[in-house]
C-alpha cells in the first residue's frame, strides 16, 4: 500500500480532477504526498483554490494557460494524468453523428492530452524523469455502436498516440502508461441508472443489471469504484511501478472477453 510519503517529492497535474475518477485520482495522489493541481472550467467547493486551475482544457489557449500555471506554481510537473473525457454525442448510430459531434468528442477525449503532453513532457525529458498516464476506455476495443461510436474512436486514437509517445520518450526517462476502465460507478453513472429505470418503468437494480448486460456482463458483478481506479493510477505513478511502461492496464471487472 502507498503511504503519505511515497510521492512526497512529486509534482502532479490531473485533468478532469473535480469529479468521478479524476476526483478520486486527485485525492489518492495527495494522500500519497504529491503536490497536486487539477483543472476544470469551474471550481467545485471540494477543491481548494490553491490546488485548482480554472481553464478550458478543450482549447489550445486553455492548455497553454494550464501548463503555464503549473510551471509557475509547481516549477514543473513530474506526474501528468489525463482523466478528462466523456461523451455528449447523441444515440442513433453513425448516421446521427454530425461534424460538430465528432469534433466535440475529439476535442475532449484526444486533443487535451496531445496539447498538454507537448507543453509539459519536454520538461520531463530535460530532467530525465516523469510519468504520463492517459485514461482511455475499454470502448476503444468494445464500442457501443448505437451510442458511443465517436467517443470510442477518440479513445482509440488516444491509445494509439499514447503508445507512440511511449516508444519515443521511454528511452529518455519518461514512462507513459494507459489506464483503461470499463464501467465506473461515478455520480454520472448512478444518474444514468436512475434515468434508465424511470424510462423503463422498473427499479434501479434492474436498470443497473440491464446496463451491465449491455456490456456483455461484468464477471465480478459490479462496476469499478472511482477510488479503485484512482488507487491504480497512484500506484502506476509511483516508483513501485518503475518497470511498467508503454502498456495498457485494464480495470473493468473482467468485462472484456479477451485479454
Amino acid at each position: 500500500m502507498s503511504d503519505a510519503h511515497e510521492l512526497a517529492d512529486q509534482r502532479a497535474l490531473v485533468t478532469g480532477g473535480t469529479k468521478g475518477v479524476g476526483e478520486a485520482t486527485f485525492a489518492a495522489l495527495k494522500a500519497a504526498g504529491a503536490r497536486v493541481l487539477t483543472t476544470a472550467r469551474t471550481r467545485p467547493d471540494n477543491i481548494p483554490e490553491a490546488d485548482f486551475i480554472q481553464a478550458d482544457v478543450t482549447t489550445a489557449e486553455g492548455c497553454k494557460q494550464i501548463a503555464q500555471t503549473a510551471a509557475d506554481r509547481l516549477g514543473g510537473v513530474d506526474i501528468l494524468v489525463h482523466v478528462v473525457g466523456g461523451s455528449s454525442a447523441p444515440a442513433g448510430g453513425f448516421a446521427a453523428l454530425s461534424e460538430s459531434d465528432w469534433r466535440r468528442e475529439i476535442d475532449l477525449n484526444l486533443f487535451p492530452a496531445v496539447r498538454l503532453d507537448r507543453l509539459l513532457v519536454p520538461g520531463m525529458i530535460d530532467q530525465g524523469s516523469g510519468v504520463v498516464i492517459h485514461v482511455t476506455s475499454i470502448q476503444d476495443r468494445m464500442p457501443l455502436p448505437q451510442s458511443t461510436t465517436a467517443y470510442a474512436a477518440a479513445k482509440a486514437a488516444l491509445s494509439t498516440y499514447s503508445k507512440a509517445l511511449s516508444k519515443e520518450v521511454g528511452p529518455k526517462g519518461v514512462r507513459v502508461i494507459r489506464v483503461s476502465p470499463g464501467w465506473v460507478e461515478t455520480s454520472a453513472a448512478t444518474a444514468l441508472v436512475g434515468r434508465l429505470a424511470a424510462e423503463a418503468g422498473t427499479d434501479e437494480q434492474a436498470a443497473r443489471q440491464g446496463l451491465m448486460d449491455s456490456l456483455g456482463g461484468i464477471p465480478i458483478g459490479r462496476p469499478a469504484k472511482p477510488d479503485e481506479v484512482g488507487n491504480l493510477i497512484t500506484f502506476l505513478a509511483s516508483g513501485r511501478a518503475a518497470s511498467i511502461h508503454g502498456t495498457e492496464i485494464v480495470i473493468d471487472g473482467g468485462t472484456l472477453p479477451v485479454a
